[in-house]
């Protein structure tokens, strides 16, 4: 029971800052993609490049357990499905994280985009041996693979580069990319409204 309500606690808290920081409203990922307002891509690569250290960092100290490491398989799918996730996200102005966070704010529009979500995922269970028969979801890489070899860790890696030195220098990258990006890069798009 516990394992739950630190899950509801974290997820909330999470959540909150998803909506402070911009990402639940589609005029400001709208503003990051058409490169006029940077500020969610830089909070989105310090994020993810403060979560590689520590995940590494405390995987070479011992304190984090490589065993709870989940690599999911590389198939000609995951990258056609990035695609129409990367697309949607530009169209709608949501991913699937964000939509539910924004629904939990009020938003009317992030209804249909979570509707729209469910619909497609059943779609896909519908048509998942077709995918399967044309090879769509055959592994690629030897399927479960990571960039460097994490020693512990039951993946293989694609180079012999010690993967947690690789993750801590990628986080590392990623925090001098966040300071190093302008807030925008172009001018301001004409015609842009906010989303009601």
């Amino acid at each position: 029971m516990t394992t739950i309500l630190l899950a509801i606690v974290i997820g909330l808290a999470f959540g909150v800052v998803l909506d402070r920081i911009g990402a639940t409203n589609p005029t400001v990922v709208g503003k990051m993609l058409n490169l006029t307002n940077l500020n969610l891509a830089k909070t989105i690569l310090l994020a993810i490049g403060i979560g590689s250290l520590l995940m590494f960092g405390g995987q070479m100290l011992g304190l984090v357990d490589v065993g709870h490491m989940s690599v999911k398989s590389a198939y000609i799918g995951v990258f056609i499905g990035g695609l129409m996730l990367g697309t949607g996200w530009a169209v709608a102005g949501y991913c699937p994280g964000t939509g539910v966070v924004a629904a939990g704010t009020g938003r009317k529009d992030a209804w249909f985009f979570i509707a729209g979500g469910l619909l497609g995922a059943a779609a896909y269970m519908v048509t998942y041996p077709s995918w399967k028969a044309w090879g769509l979801l055959d592994a690629v890489a030897g399927g479960k693979v990571t960039l460097g070899t994490v020693p512990g860790a039951k993946y293989d890696g694609l180079t012999a580069l010690p993967g947690d030195v690789l993750g801590i220098a990628l986080g590392l990258a990623l925090i001098a990319l966040a300071f190093a990006l302008p807030t925008r890069m172009s001018p301001k798009a004409p015609g842009m409204l906010p989303a009601e």
